[in-house]
């Protein structure tokens, strides 16, 4: 496993692009949610209705898009070049070699949603309480050692990691780049979409308990937490849940087809 690992760290960090798509997830992260926060205004008591925690981590929606193409790169571009051959020549054991694509992945998306939450959390500590979001107006105090703005900058790192699981799961699965992006863009974004048409309550709420990206930005709600489908630990599991789900027929069928 320890040869497989540095293998697959070593391919990744010669691949050319790399390093651009790990600044475009800090760059489009911060940029969208400082856009956010910079909009957002309380002057008075009791004259707003607003999360400044999700405002300030709404960059979240934009990054996973790059998160998600980076994961997909990581499997199908060996496929497009022919080299998944050589890599399963040297080391035969698949699942092994998907466990490394996997873990290396893992720990690069890990300190780059880092990275980007800090970011957005320290531009939501030194924007928004001159914006009127202060103690005074009955909001929570912004910082880290707020429990709940701590649980959703955690959550939104995890989110970011689940992201690139499911994805990882998705290009193992279809081999393709414009395909895996395509499917997982689909399944984020598709059912936010769905809502827009769909009337009934009832369907409603349930699509937003199953839907990946609405139960998992769940984590990142601070306010009015009861009105949520499901509380934000129980959203950030739905979308674990769907990255297993990714992982697991990705695996399954690595295993099964030739290379």
């Amino acid at each position: 496993m320890v040869v497989a690992l540095h293998a697959e760290w070593t391919k990744w960090r010669t691949l050319p692009g790399q390093a651009w798509l790990i600044l475009g997830i800090v760059a489009l992260t911060i940029g969208v949610s400082y856009a956010a926060i910079a909009l957002q205004h309380c002057p008075t008591v009791g004259g707003c209705i607003a999360d400044p925690v999700k405002q300030s981590l709404v960059g979240i929606e934009a990054g996973q898009a790059v998160v998600a193409i980076l994961a997909v790169l990581t499997i199908t571009g060996e496929y497009a070049t022919g080299m998944i051959r050589v890599t399963f020549a040297a080391m035969p054991r698949r699942l092994v070699v998907l466990t490394a694509k996997t873990s290396v992945v893992m720990a690069l998306v890990l300190a780059v949603g880092a990275v980007s939450v800090l970011g957005c959390v320290l531009a939501g500590r030194l924007i928004l309480p001159g914006h009127g979001f202060t103690p005074a107006n009955a909001f929570a105090a912004y910082s880290l050692g707020n429990s709940t703005l701590l649980r959703a900058a955690c959550g939104a790192v995890l989110y970011l990691v689940l992201i690139a699981l499911m994805s990882i799961g998705v290009a193992t699965a279809v081999r393709e780049s414009a395909v895996a992006i395509g499917v997982i863009l689909g399944l984020l974004y598709l059912f936010p979409i769905l809502l827009l048409v769909v009337s009934n309550t009832t369907w409603h709420r349930h699509l937003e308990q199953i839907a990946p990206m609405l139960a998992g930005l769940d984590v990142i709600s601070t306010v009015d937490l009861k009105s949520l489908p499901l509380t934000p630990w129980q959203g950030l599991g739905v979308m674990a849940a769907w990255a297993a789900g990714c992982l697991l027929l990705g695996g399954t069928l690595l295993r099964l087809r030739d290379a």
